[in-house]
């Protein structure tokens, strides 16, 4: 019998990187397409621009489709570099190594850009429009030629000479159940009509997507639900470009583009079909995906039959289709996940608990009660019998010992440290380790101080924040508020004012007064304004307030916002971090405020800078002199892009400070909360958290982070507020443990504070120079680019380009 010729792949650029990861192509049969696998989020985004370089110089006049939003940013900022250094020696021997001819300078000008998916309907006017992006970063950026491509209209098509959607869609609500009902208004039949030529525009769209021979090359990103473009899950696969509504985890996904969950519900799609991206079978089709949140949707796409569950699972007919992941996003994929267990040698401890853990949690059975026909049963298991020689019993007793001492160091009290609190917005520390917060603070004997190194400004809604300047309209003219004005209570160098702020909202937390609670919300949104301003003349102030309101009500959400109403919206964001350390008895000269450069509202963002980000990190420790710095913690940098942006600052900023001083005794913390998970074998620390904490972490949350309340930008595991997510989460570490060592060591504990646990919060320990190795290789991977320039000049419309 002859065995089946293993599958390699046609691309020098894929070969090549191939050969970097060590792994095969595909692991047939359980895989069904096939995976090159980098080793972060940067990286993925080089490949894929190499990939891209490759493809143009064999298919000058090909039909592309590349993505948009969050998923290509590595990808533009790798593609930019290499076409704005094509002649240095640098770029060429990068080139050589991947097997590209550095003679043939790719021609853009000739691609037909086909667009995937877009809003509708959305002004392609506004900055967060799909139109605007693929202008912006792919027509002028790139130098493809407008001329060549096919755009989508997701505005005119239907709409009266003299009407816009606003006019004809009360609301932004597109009623699709008109395709198969009378209208029975005026509004109801037009909207129908409206309706039935958008339905026939997307026909004509795909017969000219067809007519081009179909898409030759695609790039994209995959879902939380595992949509590509915006074929969400359950997508027939022989689907055709339509107009069509999204999932709640979509909507979630959209939030932030949209200005708020509130929009994206009301917001349907137009998408090209799964038939129409798969319809020519000679399409390169790569779906990108980082992280171990991906990991789930990642195994079902590659590894199960191809299923309407499973949009990229549509893929698996193309013979050029990829999936390009991250260690962490194929980190759930069996074949890969066993090559790794049998290439570590020695078998790390960690690695150990980490497979029998997961073994104790697929048996569903306490950790020393598995036996050697439980390890029998999953090869990597019976690999940890077969490498290390041990008996079931004394691997068991290690795993069980290792996961009791974790929790014991959450019981311990910690005392004589000094505490530097990091995070990149205004929530991660207390959704991250709250819980482990209100015992550490008990001891007078520790230090604490809260730095969050970003403003926050876009988590913060139009809505919500001319509700904040109508409450201060409220109260400008009360004698109250005069009284104040005359004694110079909102002076900006009044500290015991700023600090009396908190006091009057967290006094009516304590009544439950909403006007003791306003009062206190509108002196610090006067303070703010007087500051921003530079101004104390009240008739002008209400001035600037009018035209605000004005503002608020008639941008359309998720524009980019001027630089005072970020500062605005940054500044309600830190009162908001003030009043919760307020809740612990900490005044605002515990709390500091970075406002780092990096953070902005640019589609891609800035860049670490050395002087600006790190030597502001650096100055506050050489105050603070920490003996425990905490970080959240997302080394593969395939988050939000603040955290890993964060996290380099961080690192180089530690690192430098402890060569400075000498010490090597710092502990480094970190911490993860509503966007990733630790796994039981990789945390050092685990808290138990008891009811009371978690009504505790439910209180805070809603009183003090008033703007994120009403989860306006909700993470797609659930549908409300982030700290019943965070809640949820240390439920379930909870539950992995209890299953680990069994319910007796809980319920049946000496220890009060193990029996009231229902919780978990898990913390990872590292020294400096662990700490500063994990984001090393992230910050190697993106050192070349961070200087190169991209279209980041947002107040210039994209739409000039279509001229």
């Amino acid at each position: 019998m002859n065995k089946k010729k293993e599958r390699l792949p046609v691309s020098t650029v894929e070969a090549v990187a191939l050969q970097k990861s060590g792994r095969k192509f595909i692991y047939e049969p359980t895989e069904k397409i096939p995976v090159i696998e980098v080793g972060n989020y940067p990286e993925l985004g080089r490949i894929a621009a190499l990939r891209f370089i490759e493809w143009v110089q064999a298919n000058p006049e090909g039909v592309v489709s590349l993505p948009v939003g969050k998923t290509p940013e590595h990808f533009i900022r790798y593609f930019s570099y290499y076409i704005k250094n094509w002649s240095t020696a640098d770029v060429g021997r990068e080139l050589k190594e991947f097997g590209i001819d550095s003679t043939r300078y790719p021609k853009m000008d000739m691609l037909q850009f086909v667009q995937s998916e877009e809003f509708y309907p959305i002004n392609p006017q506004q900055s967060n429009s799909f139109r605007y992006f693929i202008l912006k970063y792919y027509i002028r950026e790139f130098g493809m030629n407008i001329k060549r491509a096919l755009l989508m209209d997701a505005w005119n098509i239907g709409i009266p000479e003299h009407l816009t959607p606003d006019d004809v869609f009360e609301n932004n609500i597109v009623d699709l159940t008109l395709r198969t009902r009378y209208g029975s208004t005026r509004s109801e039949r037009l909207q129908k009509e409206v309706i039935s030529q958008v339905d026939q525009y997307c026909t004509d769209y795909e017969v000219q997507v067809r007519e081009r021979g179909g898409i030759g090359f695609y790039l994209g990103g995959i879902g939380p639900d595992g949509h590509i473009c915006f074929n969400v899950r359950g997508s027939d696969h022989f689907s055709t470009t339509r107009l069509t509504s999204t999932n709640y985890e979509t909507q979630a996904a959209a939030a932030t583009d949209l200005g708020g969950i509130e929009v994206a519900r009301k917001r349907l799609v137009i998408t090209i079909g799964l038939s129409t991206l798969t319809q020519n079978p000679d399409t390169t089709a790569i779906i990108m995906a980082a992280g171990e949140s991906h990991a789930r949707v990642i195994k079902n796409s590659i590894e199960c039959p191809a299923n309407n569950l499973y949009p990229a699972s549509a893929l698996h007919k193309l013979p050029n289709a990829r999936f390009f992941l991250t260690s962490g996003a194929a980190s759930l994929l069996v074949e890969r996940v066993y090559e790794n267990v049998k290439a570590l040698d020695p078998l790390p401890a960690q690695e150990i608990e980490r497979i029998v853990v997961d073994l104790a949690l697929d048996k569903n059975k306490k950790a020393e009660e598995l036996n050697k026909a439980d390890y029998e049963s999953v090869r990597s298991s019976r690999w940890i019998l077969s490498k290390t020689g041990q008996a079931p019993a004394g691997i068991n007793r290690t795993v069980q010992k290792s996961l009791m001492r974790k929790i014991d160091r959450g019981l311990a009290t910690i005392e004589n440290d000094i505490f530097m609190h990091t995070a990149p917005h205004h929530d991660d520390i207390m959704l991250g380790y709250w819980a482990s917060i209100i015992h550490l603070v008990r001891s007078p004997l520790n230090q604490h101080h809260f730095n969050y190194m970003t403003s926050g400004f876009n988590a913060v809604t139009n809505t919500f924040t001319a509700h904040l300047l109508e409450n201060v309209v409220n109260h400008i003219d009360t004698p109250e508020f005069t009284q104040l004005l005359a004694q110079g209570y909102f002076d900006p160098d009044n500290t015991v004012g700023r600090n009396r702020d908190v006091y009057q909202y967290l006094d009516g937390v304590a009544a439950h007064s909403r006007s003791m609670k306003n009062e206190g919300l509108a002196r610090r949104t006067l303070r703010n304004l007087m500051f921003i301003f530079e101004e104390d003349n009240i008739p002008q102030l209400r001035n600037r307030i009018a035209e605000m309101i004005l503002y608020f009500k008639t941008q359309y959400p998720g524009k980019k916002d001027m630089h005072y109403i970020q500062q605005l919206k940054g500044m309600t964001r830190e009162f908001e971090a003030d009043l919760l350390w307020g809740y612990l008895g900490f005044h605002s000269a515990h709390v500091n405020h970075l406002r780092l450069g990096f953070y902005g509202s640019g589609l891609l963002g800035s860049t670490v800078d050395q002087n600006r980000d790190v030597e502001t990190v650096l100055a506050l420790m050489r105050r603070i002199q920490p003996t425990v710095v905490t970080c959240a913690f997302d080394p593969e940098g395939s988050g939000p892009g603040t955290h890993y942006k964060v996290l380099q600052t961080m690192a180089k900023a530690v690192r430098i400070y402890s060569q400075e001083t000498g010490r090597s005794d710092i502990r480094i913390w970190g911490y993860r909360n509503v966007w990733f998970r630790f796994h039981p074998s990789e945390a050092d620390i685990m808290v138990p958290v008891s009811l009371n904490s978690m009504a505790n972490l439910e209180d805070s949350f809603r009183n003090c982070f008033v703007s994120q309340a009403e989860a306006s930008f909700p993470s797609y595991e659930l549908d409300g507020p982030f700290s019943r997510l965070s809640q949820r989460i240390m439920v379930e570490q909870y539950q992995m443990l209890k299953t680990c060592l069994g319910r007796e060591f809980f319920n049946e504990s000496e220890h009060p504070r193990l029996r009231a646990t229902h919780g978990l919060v898990f913390i990872k320990e590292m020294g400096v120079d662990a700490f500063y190795e994990s984001a090393t290789k992230l910050r190697k991977s993106t050192e070349k680019i961070d200087s190169v320039p991209t279209a980041e000049t947002d107040n210039e419309s994209a739409e000039n380009d279509e001229s």
